[in-house]
């Protein structure tokens, strides 16, 4: 499996135009033709295209300069030159791209097939053909084609899921994604066991499916790039929903846990606490069938009342609790996509 990648910078260079060529007709009784000279052909294009089969930038991590092919020259008979073959480059979706030396957005790969030009190739030059004139009637000169764009460029990869895991190392976000795709991340009773995201797709029959992101633990001071923190919350931006993962054995803890999170993401962009979220404790496997359902009173009266609809008790280790849990996300990913559409065609109608 290809190591995973969330950032590259690349070098690329469109191809030249080819030059123009200077010739004259040379047939049998046209001693002196005039110029016939054909143009250069046009340098290739270097174009991204979002590929959802590709995951990671991985391809761009030891090759890093990309050139489209060059133009090739005119020719006599007022013949063109081919033009160069464009550079095609498959990229995650996700992929934001800047340029490495202005920090300016090219573009934002958010959709499988989305394409974009990032360098343009030069024009062909044109052949003497073109510059014949009753006065200058054996112009002996061409132009040469122009040279094709080239600029280093930043990929940054944000991945696109539809619910992002939010908790500290080690609350058992692994366990719960194994639990419920066949994605199988690395686990182990330690923190920063996941170093890197691991999306998995669940599937609730009949057509029901959506991907969820495992991504590193956060810590406090994430914000500020400290342990695995940018990392983390960049990937978290694209998610639609947000489902904050607790570890139920913290007990007086929990709601000072959730509130470090929520304090994490405020502080990395405000704009993440607007997101739709659920809440799952984990681990009440740990908790004697007997004394569950008072135990569960407990932990709820914690939360304010608001909150409560939104807490849900589960076991990434049995199982239990998840299946209601999943559909209730399900729930709030159609509302999502609904809003979205909504969005788009307004968006299209301006």
């Amino acid at each position: 499996m290809a190591r995973f990648v969330d950032h590259a910078k690349i070098y690329v260079k469109a191809g030249d135009g080819g030059a123009g060529c200077v010739s004259f007709r040379r047939e049998k009784y046209v001693p002196k033709g005039g110029p016939d000279g054909g143009d250069g052909g046009d340098g290739g294009d270097v174009i991204l295209i979002a590929d959802s089969q590709i995951h990671t930038l991985y391809d761009f991590y030891h090759q890093v300069h990309f050139r489209a092919e060059n133009g090739r020259p005119g020719q006599g008979k007022k013949m063109k030159g081919r033009d160069g073959e464009d550079l095609i480059l498959k990229v995650p979706v996700g992929t934001l791209v800047k340029d490495a030396e202005t920090g300016e957005i090219l573009g934002d790969l958010i959709k499988p097939g989305q394409t974009l030009v990032v360098a343009r190739g030069g024009k062909g030059g044109r052949g003497n053909a073109h510059f014949a004139t009753p006065v200058r009637q054996v112009p002996r000169f061409a132009e040469q084609g122009r040279p094709g764009e080239e600029r280093w460029l930043i990929l940054e990869l944000k991945l696109i899921a539809d619910v992002g895991l939010v908790g500290f190392p080690n609350v058992g976000k692994s366990t719960f994604l194994s639990r419920v795709s066949a994605a199988k991340p690395k686990i182990a009773d330690y923190p920063f066991t996941t170093l890197e995201p691991n999306l998995g797709v669940v599937n609730l029959g009949e057509g029901e499916t959506f991907i969820v992101a495992d991504i590193p633990g956060l810590i406090e001071g994430a914000h500020k790039g400290i342990g695995l923190g940018h990392e983390f919350l960049k990937h978290i931006e694209r998610t639609r929903i947000l489902l904050y993962l607790l570890d139920l054995s913290r007990e007086e803890k929990i709601i000072e846990d959730l509130k470090i999170l929520k304090e994490e993401l405020r502080l990395y962009n405000p704009l993440l606490l607007e997101k739709q979220y659920l809440i799952a404790l984990n681990k009440i496997d740990l908790i004697p069938a007997e004394e569950r359902e008072n135990k569960i009173r407990s932990y709820l009266k914690l939360f304010p009342e608001k909150l409560r609809e939104k807490v849900y008790f589960i076991s990434a280790l049995t199982g239990e609790g998840i299946p209601k849990l999943l559909y209730a996300l399900y729930e709030l990913i159609k509302e999502a996509h609904k809003g979205e559409e909504i969005e788009w065609n307004q968006e299209k109608s301006v």
